[in-house]
């Protein structure tokens, strides 16, 4: 019988216990295993690290000049800035609801200049004046009243209406002078020269509705830039 029977026995160390699984398990097992382990996180870290930077990706990228200047072999060429255009001053007079100084975009017609003053005026003569006419900066439109001759408006050497400046005589008038009417082209001209030579003088505006090619609508926008 034991001196000390409630004595536990001393407890075996985990270096004791490694050497006792290991001959259990068998030396070559365990070599195979942990060779099966190294391989998997070798295959792991090989599937997930970044690639290496290829020579290119290590280049700077080409400024857009730069890549003038390679092509062209020279100095880098700045493209222009583009400047907008600048807007026309047009001054519209006359028969308008809103006379005044308007801005307009370039390019603009004389029936633009007419509608930025608000519209032609009750008692206009629209017709006698040229609203597809295109408008120059500095221009000055004028559209006359019923039975008043539109005047000529002059600006760099332009007109804005194609009306001459006075009333043309039907009796005393050239084929030129006929041509500078609105709405009176190189076949009108003639049509009324000819109708003077076949029935002599004129002896009222009211006679052009007699000619071949002038109707009533025609004869209204000419009444105020014709006399006899």
């Amino acid at each position: 019988m034991s001196e000390f029977p409630d004595r536990p026995a001393p407890p075996v160390s985990l270096l004791a216990r490694g050497r006792a699984w290991v001959q259990w398990v068998g030396a070559g097992r365990v070599v195979a295993s942990a060779v099966v382990v190294l391989a998997v996180v070798a295959g792991a870290y090989w599937l997930v690290k970044p690639p290496p930077a290829t020579t290119e990706s290590k280049l700077s990228y080409a400024s857009p000049a730069t890549s003038s200047t390679i092509a062209s072999g020279g100095a880098a060429t700045v493209p222009p800035t583009t400047v907008g255009p600048e807007l026309l001053v047009v001054h519209v007079a006359g028969a308008v609801q809103a006379p005044g100084v308007y801005r307009l975009k370039p390019g603009s017609r004389v029936i633009d200049a007419v509608s930025a003053a608000g519209g032609v005026a009750s008692d206009s003569n629209s017709d006698a004046i040229n609203l597809a006419a295109v408008l120059a900066d500095g221009e000055r439109v004028y559209v006359p009243r019923v039975g008043e001759a539109a005047p000529v408006v002059v600006s760099g050497g332009s007109t804005a209406s194609s009306a001459p400046s006075g009333p043309v005589d039907l009796n005393a008038a050239s084929a030129d002078d006929l041509d500078t009417l609105p709405g009176v082209g190189p076949a009108t001209a003639a049509a009324i020269l000819a109708y003077r030579e076949r029935h002599g003088p004129f002896a009222s505006v009211d006679d052009l509705a007699k000619v071949r090619g002038i109707g009533q609508a025609k004869l209204d926008a000419l009444r105020g830039l014709v006399t006899v």
